[in-house]
């Protein structure tokens, strides 16, 4: 990353950040994409069964890796003021955390998975195959946290496209290891769904031993010398990641909490119903990677930004973010409604399934735009270490409107199970203004006072 002067400079360097992390965005969703795709072709249970563990899985996996991702931001800050000692450290207290946190979950999973599930009344086959997807994915907890951080530090330094090329590189072995385990070849058991999560944790520490290797062996990572450090434990590290992490994991865990809510209520209704909500859910949050990228970009150069004391530029970074992603989501969310029978048919060859998935598409056009706002201005406000606030907010936005809306359409209306996209939608959007608030409020009070007390010392100097 290199300080910029104009617009245009600015808008070159967010797309230079961002095209590689959009790519491992993608990266990273397609092998969603593909457990939703091959177990929907498999079966409808299995695919329900698939979408019921993702429920369970997503909101701890996000929040929890919300907490490592703060390395990103901190390590941003460090390098635009310089403290390249610093970076190592926060690195490597980073992957501490990243482990006694990957074992806490498999613990805790190991006592609360059948009891959870069990609650739920699910039917039989739906059941076992989200069991038995959690325990596949179970092996890849691990890498797959050391991971977040090792790319949370390779984030911070401006060097996106390494993480890119290293998750392209996955995705072919993530493929055909679905493929293989769902389907039973080369000998393989058929696991139908289940498979899903055993192929997808072999392919988590795939890409982790490729990114530690990269780390240990190629400049400029290297000279950090993260590995070699690791006898570093500091207590005063491990807190300022989790002062700042702990917020920004449970704004996501809020957000992410709330659609597994929602697809667990909406496991009430057939599993026709279950499946259409999973493919019409894995179409938007396709979508949703591209403001996510912005986001990550934009957490970056913001952090860059005022680490070296450039308010200015911090918030011309802020508002082109947000823009831009608010400009993609309206181009994106007109083409899924327009082609939205088209799309559905990617997911199932079920034509009441597909017909359902359709008509829930047509609320993603407004889903998007309020998606692309909370998160850009989440991100931004991420960049400032400024985080407390969005937590409070999203608690807010998601907990106390949305479910409660979305309960309330669906279940005392005739609306059925769209009201719960309605519900979603008016959540995400009161996020998105709060969100804006909060940032212009940062901006005009706390940074520029700092920007105007600077300017001032440099005159007097």
């Amino acid at each position: 990353m290199n300080q910029t002067y104009t617009m245009k400079e600015k808008i070159k360097q967010i797309f230079i950040l961002l095209i590689p992390i959009l790519i491992t965005q993608l990266g990273m969703f397609s092998m969603v994409f593909f457990n939703t795709i091959l177990s929907g072709k498999y079966h409808s249970s299995d695919l329900a069964g698939v979408a019921i563990g993702s429920s369970i899985w997503n909101p701890v996996f996000t929040g929890l890796s919300g907490i490592l991702l703060a390395v990103s931001p901190i390590v941003a800050q460090r390098f635009g003021e310089k403290k390249n000692k610093d970076v190592s450290s926060i690195v490597v207290n980073g992957i501490y955390l990243s482990i006694i946190i990957a074992l806490l979950v498999i613990i805790l999973g190991f006592f609360l998975l059948d009891p959870l599930l069990n609650r739920m009344n699910l039917p039989v086959r739906v059941q076992n195959t989200a069991h038995d997807y959690l325990v596949g994915l179970s092996y890849g907890i691990l890498p797959l946290f050391i991971f977040n951080v090792l790319r949370s530090f390779i984030y911070g330094l401006g060097k996106t496209r390494v993480v890119m090329v290293i998750m392209i590189s996955s995705l072919p072995f993530n493929f055909l290891l679905n493929y293989l385990f769902i389907y039973g070849h080369w000998g393989l058991p058929e696991l139908g769904g289940a498979g899903a999560g055993y192929a997808t944790s072999i392919t988590y520490w795939i890409i982790a031993g490729i990114t530690a290797y990269i780390i240990k062996r190629q400049e400029p990572f290297s000279a950090y010398r993260v590995f070699s450090n690791f006898k570093e434990f500091s207590v005063g590290k491990c807190k300022e990641i989790l002062k700042i992490g702990v917020p920004m994991g449970l704004s996501t865990f809020f957000e992410t909490s709330m659609f597994a809510v929602v697809t667990i209520l909406i496991s009430k209704f057939s599993v026709t119903t279950i499946a259409a909500y999973q493919s019409a859910l894995n179409i938007v949050s396709f979508l949703y990677m591209v403001p996510v990228s912005i986001s990550l970009a934009l957490t970056v150069l913001v952090g860059f930004e005022v680490g070296a004391k450039r308010y200015k530029d911090a918030k011309a970074y802020s508002w082109l973010g947000i823009s831009l992603s608010v400009i993609i989501a309206l181009f994106t969310g007109l083409l899924v409604v327009l082609f939205r029978y088209k799309v559905a048919g990617f997911y199932s060859n079920e034509l009441a399934v597909i017909n359902l998935t359709a008509h829930f598409l047509i609320y993603a056009l407004f889903f998007q735009i309020s998606d692309a706002i909370q998160a850009t201005a989440q991100a931004a406000l991420r960049g400032y270490k400024d985080v407390n606030v969005a937590f409070i907010t999203t608690l807010i936005a998601y907990w106390l409107i949305c479910l409660p809306v979305g309960y309330l359409l669906a279940h005392f209306t005739s609306l059925g199970a769209p009201g719960y996209w309605i519900g979603l939608t008016s959540g995400l959007l009161a996020a998105g203004i709060g969100l804006a608030a909060r940032l212009i409020y940062i901006q005009k009070r706390k940074f520029v006072s700092a920007e105007l007390q600077r300017t001032e010392m440099f005159i007097e100097g």
